[in-house]
């Protein structure tokens, strides 16, 4: 299956969006399990709304994905590779003009009001269309028959010319769309579904050209999630655009795993797989024919599991990352053994890189704000003004070496007055760090040392 050649050809009309994402990576999927090729195409022939911004933007997504081009602009847009060129459809009107003219010299095209027509084979009639309110002419033809490799058999029918260049000169995304698969020698067309509709006017020029179609694909749609709403989720749905996940340094191999499962089945009930099992089972009959439900969610979780196997060098530098792009910047001029502590505290709690800041706020300044909500339950219970001055008077004495000699000292403490480590340990949270949640006391203990957990439990003291 050496010769497969399959394309992504996205607009740079907008951001990039995980519908985008999801049947690039399907297209990149089968060129890397087939050792086939795969093509990146630019269609910007939409001069009024392309913007070499978004242009960036898709490089720069597919690339942070993994997804490599064998064809196509070089992301840094120095030239091309690829010798089925030019790959930006705003630099191939001469080939549209010469394919053009091959359907005008044979017959199959026609000018009308300006603009030119593909004409059907087929005896002609004119009927009255009541929703266009005026007589209409149509052409007798057989149904198109598309051996679609995920919807089966689809007909539908093409009983009517339809345009192929503007009246302002442009071609048409169909027309377009055609010549450059012919020249690219695509030979499989890997799309969304809501493209079947226009396949049976593609394998109609196909046919004027006198060339065999591609075998087509059409992937199931991506729905919203239920508390999104009814419908295919578009790019003003929450969590649609991978420029978001990429801001919320989500790890890109989560997402792509999670995509890869947007519509295609492996044949079991696994979740979480790594590229190289994804590429090798991935094939077109394991694309579901229904359509696909986000859940940011369960990608939140998945991110979740990858986060947690990441190993700790990885996970520091993802952390760096993240603090190199906030406006505290006491984080990122931490100490570097300092800074990696506290990195192998949280690892193990958060479900997402973002998480970080308000996780690990109070290691990094004691400018932290505490809880009220937290604060008002935990000083309603027992008698938490009296633990703190316990604890305040047995911090000096205690020995800070590792967790288990500040638990000891704690416990040590507990008994002497009949009580329990639980007594100490919700005040004590809440003085040091603000809140109820995070890494055991101990631990937070340790890291921040005896002189500012004194100083905070003082602190606090002074002003409950």
């Amino acid at each position: 299956m050496s010769q497969v050649r399959v394309r992504f050809a996205p607009s740079p009309t907008g951001f990039f969006h995980i519908g985008s994402a999801r049947t690039a990576l399907f297209n990149w999927l089968y060129a890397r399990h087939t050792g086939g090729t795969f093509i990146l195409r630019i269609e910007d022939t939409d001069q009024a709304r392309n913007s070499e911004a978004f242009l960036k933007l898709i490089y720069d997504s597919m690339t942070w994905l993994g997804m490599d081009w064998d064809e196509g602009p070089n992301p840094n847009g120095a030239g091309e590779r690829g010798a089925y060129g030019p790959y930006r459809q705003s630099q191939r009107s001469d080939i549209y003009k010469k394919y053009l003219q091959r359907l005008l010299d044979n017959g199959r095209a026609y000018e009308k009001d300006g603009a030119v027509w593909f004409k059907l084979l087929g005896e002609r009639y004119k009927v009255f269309d009541d929703h266009r309110k005026k007589e209409v002419e149509k052409v007798k033809t057989a149904p198109v028959v598309i051996d679609d490799r995920i919807r089966g058999r689809v007909e539908r029918q093409e009983d009517e010319d339809f345009v192929i260049f503007r009246s302002d000169g442009n071609p048409v995304f169909h027309f377009v769309n055609v010549v450059d698969d012919i020249e690219m020698k695509i030979s499989h067309v890997i799309r969304g579904e809501d493209h079947l509709s226009n396949t049976s006017k593609h394998v109609r020029l196909y046919e004027g050209f006198g060339v065999s179609a591609p075998v087509f694909a059409h992937i199931p749609l991506i729905l919203k999630s239920p508390e999104m709403g009814q419908g295919k989720m578009s790019k003003r749905d929450k969590g649609a655009l991978i420029e978001e996940y990429q801001q919320r340094h989500f790890l890109p191999e989560a997402l792509v795993n999670y995509l890869a499962l947007l519509g295609w089945n492996p044949g079991d009930d696994r979740e979480k797989m790594p590229i190289a099992d994804i590429i090798k089972l991935f094939d077109l009959p394991g694309v579901n024919q229904s359509n696909a439900k986000f859940d940011g969610k369960k990608l939140a979780h998945l991110n979740m599991v990858y986060l947690l196997e990441q190993p700790a060098e990885r996970f520091v530098g993802l952390a760096k990352a993240y603090f190199a792009g906030q406006p505290n910047g006491a984080a990122a001029t931490a100490n570097e053994a300092y800074f990696r502590e506290i990195m192998g505290l949280a690892q193990p709690k958060i479900k997402s890189v973002d998480e970080l800041g308000a996780y690990t706020v109070y290691f990094f300044g004691d400018d932290y704000p505490i809880d009220s909500k937290v604060k008002e339950k935990v000083m309603a219970k027992g008698d938490p003004k009296a633990r703190l001055a316990e604890l305040i008077a047995a911090i000096p004495a205690m020995d800070f070496a590792s967790d288990a000699t500040i638990e000891a000292g704690i416990k040590a403490l507990a008994e002497g007055k009949g009580l329990g480590f639980g007594d100490y340990q919700a005040v004590a949270r809440l003085a040091v760090t603000g809140t109820n949640a995070g890494p055991s006391i101990t631990a937070i203990f340790r890291v921040l040392g005896k002189e500012r957990v004194l100083a905070r439990l003082q602190r606090f003291a002074a002003a409950a």
